[in-house]
């Protein structure tokens, strides 16, 4: 059965065409935002908006009371596109599962705010969760493609400033190097629905700002000590260019005496999890990563 959902989703996804030119980034986010308004999210979770770290944000809760603890969310879109509208999606699958409260970020994107702009922002969002008294025991950071990146990057810059560490990280189909060095760029380009190494050229140009990606903030599946990161669960398809960006990373925190978990799901497609009732493989991952999160929410990071 799953494997039948796998390839009807497959073959439904490559009818549409990658676009032969690059779209003007007003388009681009039109386009993003009314696909994954498409995507069914749960109904029993509530969003209100709110402000964290100076930044504008979407407070997502479970019916009830939630359980202790606070998912900071970041939502993908190469860093050029998307919100915690488009995010709501995976934001809200997380709540329901765990009953822990959310916090999706609306973080400034490129090409009007380039790199490391959105990184700022998330570690301005952590600090005020950490100001605010929030153990950081308690606080997860998870987030997809470029928010999956974001999550990696944004413990590195909270080491650099001295601050601890979250709980765990959980990032879907992470994009964790800019350098674009990964085998599957190229072994996987016939597969890949959404992304053409061309198309990803363009949305990292505005990401970048002209600045070197061989950097630890910008590609650290290649570049970063990983030293005291928290626990990491990547979820990656193999359908996708961005396959190796994940299984590099594994590799190199494993290499760092960090806990890793890879979770490759075969024969599907970026951030699959946005797929619901679509693909049984989509609710069993967003299972394996809400038992992961609740496993590790106030647990020491001490060793």
């Amino acid at each position: 059965m799953t494997w039948q959902q796998r390839r009807d989703l497959e073959a439904m996804l490559l009818k549409e065409a990658h676009e032969p030119e690059p779209l003007p980034i007003e388009q681009l986010r039109e386009r993003f935002a009314a696909m994954m308004a498409g995507f069914p999210a749960p109904a029993d979770v509530r969003g209100t908006p709110t402000e964290l770290g100076g930044r504008p944000a979407l407070r997502v809760e479970p019916e009830g009371e939630p359980r202790a603890g606070a998912i900071l969310y970041l939502h993908g879109g190469s860093w050029v596109l998307g919100s915690p509208a488009t995010g709501f999606v995976n934001t809200a699958n997380l709540v329901t599962r765990t009953r822990v409260a959310a916090i999706s970020l609306d973080y400034r994107l490129a090409p009007e705010h380039p790199f490391p702009a959105a990184i700022e922002d998330c570690l301005a969002a952590y600090r005020a969760l950490l100001d605010a008294g929030t153990d950081p025991a308690t606080i997860v950071f998870a987030g997809d493609s470029a928010g999956g990146g974001l999550s990696v990057s944004t413990s590195l810059a909270a080491r650099a400033a001295g601050l601890p560490q979250p709980a765990a990280i959980v990032a879907f189909s992470p994009g964790v190097d800019l350098t674009r060095a990964g085998a599957s760029m190229v072994t996987r380009q016939d597969r890949d629905p959404y992304f053409t190494r061309d198309g990803f050229g363009h949305t990292t140009a505005m990401y970048l700002g002209g600045q070197d990606p061989a950097q630890p903030l910008l590609s650290p599946a290649v570049y970063a000590d990983l030293t005291g990161l928290p626990p990491m669960l990547l979820q990656v398809g193999t359908n996708e260019l961005l396959l190796d960006d994940a299984v590099r990373l594994a590799a190199r925190a494993a290499e760092a005496d960090v806990d890793v978990i890879l979770d490759v799901t075969a024969g599907v497609p970026h951030v699959f999890q946005s797929f619901g009732p679509a693909l049984d493989e989509a609710g069993r991952a967003l299972d394996r990563a809400a038992l992961f999160i609740t496993q590790h929410l106030g647990v020491s990071a001490a060793r």
